[in-house]
């Protein structure tokens, strides 16, 4: 069976040359009932800023960090610079600025994370999904207010009994499900879906080249329970709970660094111990009424809440050397010192409200849709947090002696200490229109509305309209071109609103963003097989920027609207068959995102992206079809998140360090390989006799994580040279190869 080979330096040209003609029809219709753009799937929507991505493709991909995720880190819109996250940057943004929803449900992630190894399972449940939408600027109204992108789930409803499961090296899962009764269509009147999920890294973790003690434990339980009064008539309810604890006991560490001119070496030796805990709870429940084609109502109550646990006491003592590269003997001892960093962080957030939409559709191209959604917030923060820095054993920073009789007092680097609590409510609304019609012989779609939110915290209105355009022109090339945009803002939550000293500031705005996309959708055949090139260009203008600094993949704002920027790029993406049957794509962008604090100037965005690649890629072997391989190659330039933390005159953490340290990360580089071996398949299952007769599909498959074990960077710890004031930027790893063994199986 043939395979395609293609270079990606010859994607361009071989695209404009390979495109095969439709023939035109010998007869030609004036009227049409109904224009059709794609598919009609599971989760109806109208945004055709949408990427679908498969749910199998999702469960398959090779990823530490989860199914859904990894998947999107692919995609040419999508950034991360560690694999340990299932967080992830969208077109200069950080990784607050991305919406996510389960069933049109808005949900959360955790808050007090600060670095990638304390992050637990995502919460989306690749088992339980369906469907999944993912927008990467320009969403439609029903969306809520974020500067970045749109992510939302749909859940699956099973049909028959059902039982699959996954057990690995780093944890496993186990799901079921089953349909019972009838309505009057046929269908299921009741589905249940429940998942469990355990996942402990500590394995991952010690490829990292630490003498640490890791435990990190993470479990979680979902439900999807559906009832069908009748084909008009349903009621739903979501139920998530997950506790994740991670417990880390560092003892020594040892990183070589520097140039081959100058070789470094750092040893440190650690004290105490980390023990952190995020327990997350959310249920939701939604009644459906459809009293015909035209009209359909949806009612959501729901309920969310976060308790955080973020406590450390850690003390360490370094020695900076450099030393011969052939000898490996010390030379030269630069800086001697030690630091110890203490936290007692908690947090309690809930959130409960309830939400209305209802969507009026006179005919098959026409929709209009209004909503309104109510939220009562409750956030609980207690803050203290501090560092003291100790060089040749002086205080870092050193504070002025003015009489050597009378030492001055022992100065911490930074103490952050707050108490907070407030009860605010939001109040959100949308409408919008969405019309497919002929232009002449052309396919034409508008989806046009705006939203309104109000926040009592800061007691700000924000309004936001958006729009978006398509025409498929009715040309012999299959092509769709798009536009979409509007305003679009950030609004302001728990992060957001907390400044460097740990106080609530109910003086902060929302972040605006004015976006334009402009996009092309180029479908051909090449080799007998379906391919589709998809070419965005876009570009962000924003103003009243909150400015922040990144520390792993922890973000700290400043607390001020203080700052404006814009961002710009372009992402393209080929998608298709390259090897029969199966869906791979390679994706290619270019981006920049600059800031401007205080009318100082333009520089970077700790999330100025640049060039990137990345390719997912599934084959198996023509003579064994059972032997399957799926691979997942990044390549990111590095982000400019590895400048240090500076004290301004009154020794608070200054934000505008950036424009005196600009020090770019190395470039982020990854290949994950997964191999497995179908012992039973769907396809083939009358051929299993005896025992295997109860297994719908049995596979066992091995996944290599970072196989070619690449060192990435994921931040600079900073050790100041007391002799020259030199500061050094010792690298912060990220893991190392990994083998995986996974086994699956589905009981029918």
């Amino acid at each position: 069976m043939k395979k395609l080979v293609l270079p990606l330096s010859l994607m361009v040209p071989a695209l404009v040359f390979s495109q095969v003609k439709k023939k035109k029809d010998t007869v030609k219709t004036s009227t049409i009932e109904e224009v059709v753009f794609q598919k009609k799937v599971t989760g109806k929507t109208n945004d055709i800023t949408a990427v679908k991505i498969s749910a199998k493709d999702a469960q398959n991909v090779a990823s530490i960090s989860g199914g859904i995720e990894g998947i999107l880190k692919t995609l040419p819109s999508v950034n991360s610079n560690t694999e340990l996250s299932s967080q992830y940057m969208v077109r200069g943004g950080n990784y607050d600025e991305n919406l996510i929803y389960i069933n049109d449900i808005e949900i959360y992630r955790p808050f007090l994370i600060r670095n990638s190894q304390q992050e637990g399972l995502s919460i989306i449940n690749p088992d339980m999904v369906s469907t999944v939408n993912f927008s990467a600027g320009g969403f439609e109204p029903r969306y809520g207010d974020k500067m970045s992108s749109a992510l939302n789930i749909y859940y699956r409803e099973p049909q028959k009994f059902e039982v699959s499961g996954e057990a690995s090296l780093i944890g496993g899962r186990l799901t079921t499900g089953f349909g019972a009764g009838k309505d009057s269509d046929g269908n299921k009147k009741f589905t249940a879906l429940f998942s469990g999920r355990y996942r402990n890294t500590n394995l991952v973790l010690n490829t990292l080249k630490e003498d640490t003690d890791f435990n990190p434990k993470y479990m979680d339980f979902q439900t999807y329970l559906n009832y069908h009064f009748s084909s008009k008539f349903s009621m739903s309810f979501i139920g998530y709970y997950s506790k994740n604890d991670y417990e880390m006991i560092p003892r020594t560490r040892e990183i070589d660094f520097g140039t081959l001119n100058q070789p470094l070496k750092l040893n440190v030796y650690y004290g105490g111990r980390e023990d952190d805990k995020y327990k997350n709870m959310m249920g939701t429940y939604s009644i459906n009424y459809k009293p015909s084609d035209k009209w359909r109502f949806t009612l959501d109550a729901f309920a969310y809440q976060n308790r955080e646990r973020e406590y450390y006491s850690i003390a360490s003592a370094y020695i900076l050397q450099t030393f011969d590269p052939i000898t490996g003997e010390p030379v030269t001892s630069y800086d001697t010192g030690g630091q110890i960093e203490h936290a007692r962080n908690d947090l309690f957030v809930r959130t409960y409200g309830t939400q209305f939409r209802t969507r009026f559709s006179p005919n098959v191209n026409t929709d209009i849709e209004v909503g309104f959604k109510y939220e009562k917030e409750n956030l609980k923060d207690l803050t203290n947090e501090w560092k003291l820095v100790d060089s040749a054993g002086y205080s870092t920073p050193i504070p002025t002696l003015l009489d050597p009789r009378n030492p001055p007092d022992l100065d911490l680097y930074y103490n952050i200490a707050g108490k907070n609590h407030i009860q605010p409510t939001r109040f959100s609304a949308y409408a919008q229109y969405s019309q497919k019609f002929l232009w002449g012989s052309n396919k034409v779609f508008v989806n046009a509305g705006a939203r309104v939110a109000h926040w009592s915290f800061n007691n700000e209105t924000i309004f936001s309209p958006r729009a978006q355009f398509a025409i498929k022109p009715d040309w012999d090339t299959d092509m769709l071109f798009r536009l979409s945009g509007g305003i679009y803002y950030q609004a302001p939550f728990y992060k957001e609103i907390k400044d460097l000293d740990g106080n609530f500031n109910s003086n902060i705005k929302s972040q605006r963003s004015i976006q334009a996309i402009l996009a092309n959708d180029y479908e051909f055949q090449m080799y007998d097989r379906p391919f589709k090139l998809t070419t965005e260009l876009y570009y962000k203008k924003m103003d009243d920027l909150i400015p922040y600094f990144m520390d792993n993949v922890r973000i700290r704002y400043s607390g001020k609207n203080n700052a404006s920027g814009y961002a710009y790029g372009i992402d393209t993406r080929l998608f298709g068959e390259f090897v029969p049957g199966i869906d791979s794509w390679l994706s290619a962008s270019y981006a920049r995102a600059y800031e401007n604090i205080d009318g100082r100037g333009d520089i970077p965005r700790p999330t100025d992206q640049r060039l990137r690649f990345a390719m997912f890629y599934q084959d198996y072997m023509p003579r064994f079809p059972k032997m399957r391989v799926n691979l997942t190659l990044v390549y990111a330039m590095g982000l400019p998140t590895g400048s240090p933390i500076v004290l301004d005159e009154n020794r608070n953490i200054d934000y505008l360090a950036g424009y005196s340290y600009q020090k770019t990360l190395p470039s982020y580089k990854r290949v994950d390989l997964g191999l497995s071996y179908a012992f039973i398949d769907p396809k083939e299952k009358s051929k299993a006799y005896g025992f295997w007769e109860n297994f719908d599909e049995l596979t066992l498959g091995v996944q290599v994580f970072n196989a070619f074990n690449i060192r990435n960077t994921v931040a600079n710890q900073w050790i100041t040279d007391a002799n020259t004031n030199l500061m050094y930027p010792v690298p912060v790893r990220l893991t190392g190869r990994f083998f995986n063994v996974k086994l699956e199986f589905k009981i029918k």
